[in-house]
């Protein structure tokens, strides 16, 4: 990442005998470097600002520096989507090089195109950021932004987002580890989920709400982790031509080069998962691990589906379905689960799980369903099924008739099946373009970053498992 000049305009409100640490005082038309070495510790008065393409309003590389009580205002756009995306060209404020940045009590806005509020770049940079308030309204401006293996730690944070391709929390190439606790995040714009993970991140105990985009895209071997978290979509537009699924939650790898080949995840515990259009789950091109405890969820579609796994437009044709294990655990849910036939799914549940709707009634996918003591599934619908493994109580067939291999399951029997490897390469053809997050009319480059750059390669750690043991004869995690 080339050092830049920074400019910059420092509001002051000062008496006439005193003049606050932050900066010195320059006439009209002159330049003050928020630089790298800068610490702040300033009034509710403060206001620095920066209107020039491709510039940072603060900027702190390879230092310990904290920022209180102020408000940052950054105007321009990048030139480059690459260097605003994956290197922090042009956001308002900018840690990089090992970095500990803490930011507290400020307030950021930005105008510009691939203006990121906050941007926490490279393998041990560390941004802490509490009781905030953040704006974007440009295109490709994320409220929180983290690349090439940084980490990000948000308390208590208030961000909303206005323009396309804008996630509130949001990562790409290279990722690294996110944690958000507290706080509300909304978006409004098209292609702009509440969290776009191409990372680690977990959010607890917070509000996440998109009006226009998916609630969540989880892309490649990364992660997101939901605890206690209230979490609305109602993904009203598209943003890409490869799919014409809506969805809360979307799970895929779009093979840009942005996130390794993998085994997604998306856990949520708790909490409350509300759809206003379309299907709950969304995967393809891929596979994933999905688990939910105790959420209470709610699609208000009438003809939307619990989780559809099929192939869209990314990837190979016949080779770029989804493959999902999907966890249920004290889990109350409705409606039906679709599987198309380039797609797998292993479905367990168990610790009281009451499960009511019909699995693969086009007869297309393979399917293993284990329900364990004491958990129910009621059928909506005639569903086909490859393999089984039950007590006798655990089904109510309600009218509908269950094939299992082929052949029909009689009431009250007892099943014990295998289930299905499910392997996390995904299919590479396909074009990289239209990926949610992402601008509507362009192309995501496959290109190689920078040299020199820490955290280019675009590999991902491969973090721990779900935690917890799966069900037994599960392959889980399996990533062959």
């Amino acid at each position: 990442m080339k050092n830049k000049k920074i400019m910059m305009i420092l509001a002051l409100t000062l008496s006439a005998s005193m003049l606050l640490p932050l900066a010195a005082c320059n006439t009209a038309g002159s330049t003050v470097p928020a630089s790298a070495n800068t610490t702040a510790e300033s009034s509710d008065s403060n206001e620095i600002s920066n209107y020039n393409d491709g510039e940072h309003a603060i900027e702190v590389s390879g230092k310990t520096a904290e920022y209180s009580n102020i408000k940052v205002t950054k105007t321009g756009s990048s030139s480059s989507g690459d260097e605003a995306d994956f290197y922090g060209d042009n956001a308002a404020v900018f840690a990089t090089e090992k970095a500990v940045l803490t930011l507290s009590g400020i307030t950021v806005n930005t105008d510009g195109a691939h203006a990121n509020a906050v941007f926490s770049y490279g393998e041990g940079t560390t941004v802490n950021i509490s009781d905030s308030t953040i704006t974007t309204s440009g295109d490709c401006s994320g409220g929180l932004m983290t690349t090439g293996g940084g980490t990000m730690n948000a308390t208590n944070l208030d961000i909303h987002t206005t323009g396309n391709s804008s996630a509130a929390i949001r990562s790409d190439r290279g990722g690294g580890t996110v944690n958000v606790s507290g706080g509300t995040y909304k978006t409004d714009g098209t292609g702009s989920p509440a969290v776009y993970s191409t990372a680690d991140i977990t959010v607890s105990n917070a509000s996440l709400e998109s009006t226009a985009s998916e609630g969540i895209v989880v892309e490649g071997k990364n992660s997101v982790t939901l605890n206690n978290v209230n979490l609305t979509a109602n993904h009203s537009t598209h943003n890409s031509d490869k799919t014409d699924n809506l969805n809360a939650v979307m799970i895929y790898q779009s093979m840009s080069g942005d996130a390794s080949v993998g085994l997604a995840s998306f856990t949520m515990t708790g909490g409350t998962l509300t759809n206003k259009l379309g299907d709950i789950f969304f995967i393809n091109n891929t596979a994933a691990n999905v688990n939910l405890e105790n959420v209470k969820i709610e699609n208000q579609d009438a003809d939307g589906i619990f989780l559809r796994a099929a192939a869209a437009g990314w990837g190979n044709e016949g080779s770029n379905g989804g493959k999902v294990n999907l966890y249920l655990k004290k889990q109350t849910l409705n409606g039906d689960i679709a599987v198309d036939g380039v797609s797998q799914l292993n479905m367990y549940m168990t610790s009281g799980t009451a499960y009511t709707g019909a699995v693969n009634t086009d007869n297309k996918g393979e399917v293993y369903v284990e329900i364990g003591s004491g958990s129910k599934w009621v059928l909506t619908g005639d569903s086909y099924i490859t393999s089984l493994t039950c007590d006798a109580d655990a089904i109510d067939l309600n009218g509908h008739t269950l094939y299992v291999g082929g052949t029909k399951y009689n009431a009250g029997t007892e099943s014990k099946g295998t289930a299905i490897e499910i392997k996390s390469e995904s299919s590479s053809g396909g074009q990289p373009d239209g990926k949610p997050g992402e601008p509507p009319s362009g192309e995501r480059p496959q290109g190689d970053p920078p040299s020199g750059g820490p955290g280019g390669s675009g590999e991902k750690p491969q973090g721990d498992p779900p935690s917890g043991d799966p069900p037994s004869g599960t392959p889980g995690g399996n990533n062959g």
